[in-house]
């Protein structure tokens, strides 16, 4: 079974922001990739948590209390259930993907020595690029980079040469940001494994578009953002194995995350709340597993099928402007298009399509080194979700080939 058109239009019905104009123009949403909107019922499960039971968690005997601390881990089990964690408190509730690396990251500064070697992918977010700079800096570990090709995918007889018994730790994205490049995870995480070392998976990029099964991957740590699954902003998931979890030491100190304190000696609180110093984000984890949910019940594989759809249909379209050229041409990819006319900026193409009422990205998006190796400034990126058409492509399109235009 695929999604019809009417199946899409009832989904976009659960988008209030959809219905709305920007410039006068009905809005057409393309920057996916730096948020995915968010969906009525995610909607109603924050109105819900504010409106009928908001308090803090673990510590309050009074019944407010004890629902909010039900909601808030049952709302781990399910993240637990949608990546197939082994156990729920391997799922720790961070304030972002880049909370979760940099609590990995700091974690390691205890493990590594100098001379250590550590390797990151040319293809990386910037948060996933300067944690590990600077546990190098702090340790005296080696930073070594996975080079990419011209089609935007990761050179892995390159990487195949850089296992080596002083490698501790690889950290790659399973989807780039910035050319939507899927990586070959599985392949990387088995040969990491082979000489000793752990890997991080930056899944930021994938989830919207992947369901991931953690133990299937053998993936020591994985790591997300609710803002992209049609949760809220300000809320992660960092999954690691039991063995490493353990392993690493508290990233932050406070309240909750403690055993026993006093003023000679603190012990700490198994895991999960070892990580989870302080108050968290409550009503942001709880409204993570509503928009899991949520897009749980369209479907992993029918949204992957029909944004599939969609980028075909994108890049045979972009394709028909002359002088375009798009950045990132790997066989395996999620629907997002970085792109550049000719000589004309990006950032002057996204501002005439703002006044036309479409939302693109422009820039380096947060991932300078591969906009150097392209020798560019930046590029355009359409990204596509399952909630946007066929129909918005063609007038996205058109508003291009105006801007062209103008601007030539």
């Amino acid at each position: 079974m695929a999604l019809t058109n009417q199946d899409i239009l009832e989904i976009r019905k659960d988008f209030p922001i959809l219905q709305r104009q920007v410039n006068g123009k009905p809005l057409i949403y393309f920057d996916n990739a730096a948020t995915s909107q968010t969906p009525q019922p995610v909607i109603d499960t924050i109105v819900d948590y504010y409106s009928n039971y908001n308090a803090n968690i673990h510590r309050g005997v009074h019944t407010l209390s004890q629902e909010a601390t039900d909601k808030y881990e049952e709302a781990r089990i399910t993240v637990q259930k949608h990546f197939n964690a082994a156990q729920p408190y391997e799922i720790i509730l961070t304030a972002g993907t880049t909370h979760a690396i940099n609590l990995v990251a700091n974690g390691f500064a205890s493990i590594l020595k100098k001379g250590d070697e550590v390797l990151v992918s040319a293809l990386e977010h910037h948060s996933n690029i300067v944690p590990w700079q600077i546990l190098c800096e702090k340790t005296g570990a080696i930073l070594k980079v996975i080079p990419q090709t011209e089609s935007g995918e990761l050179d892995l007889e390159a990487f195949n040469k850089a296992m080596t018994p002083d490698l501790k730790i690889v950290f790659v994205n399973h989807v780039s940001n910035a050319l939507g490049t899927v990586n070959p995870i599985q392949y990387i995480i088995d040969q990491a494994h082979k000489v000793g070392a752990a890997v991080l998976i930056d899944g930021a990029q994938a989830t919207p578009h992947i369901k991931p099964d953690v133990q299937a991957l053998d993936a020591d740590f994985y790591v997300c953002s609710a803002h992209k699954i049609c949760g809220p902003t300000g809320v992660g998931v960092l999954y690691g194995k039991e063995e490493w979890l353990t392993k690493l030491p508290p990233y932050q100190g406070g309240g909750e995350m403690i055993d026993q304190v006093t003023f000679k000696k603190t012990t700490y609180a198994g895991l999960p709340h070892k990580f989870e110093a302080g108050t968290p984000n409550i009503c942001g984890g709880i409204a993570t597993a509503a928009g899991l949910d949520y897009m749980n019940n369209i479907g992993f594989d029918m949204i992957a099928a029909y944004e599939q759809q969609l980028l075909k249909y994108a890049t045979k379209e972009l394709l028909t402007i002359e002088g375009l050229k798009i950045y990132g041409t790997s066989k395996d990819k999620t629907a997002v298009i970085s792109f550049n006319v000719g000589s004309i900026h990006p950032y002057d193409i996204g501002t005439i399509l703002d006044k036309l009422g479409i939302a693109v990205r422009t820039g380096h998006h947060c991932a300078q080194p591969i906009m150097d190796f392209y020798k560019i400034p930046g590029t355009v990126r359409a990204s596509f979700s399952f909630y946007n058409t066929k129909e918005e492509i063609d007038i996205f399109v058109a508003s291009l080939k105006r801007a062209v235009m103008m601007l030539s």
